[in-house]
């Protein structure tokens, strides 16, 4: 096949790019480490939920 448009690999030219308070978020640990907790406090609430 030698059409183009069929690539295995996705054209990501066109992609959005995070900004730099989105990069920097993602390198802060204590953010990362609050947003870990608050989310898995998420998960062990809905699943104590379920079995009432």
């Amino acid at each position: 096949m030698t059409d183009k448009t069929l690539s295995s690999t996705p054209d990501l030219r066109s992609a959005p790019l995070p900004t730099a308070r989105t990069l920097r978020m993602r390198r802060n640990l204590p953010y990362q480490a609050y947003r870990f907790a608050a989310f898995n406090l998420r998960i062990v609430r809905m699943v104590l939920k379920g079995h009432h």
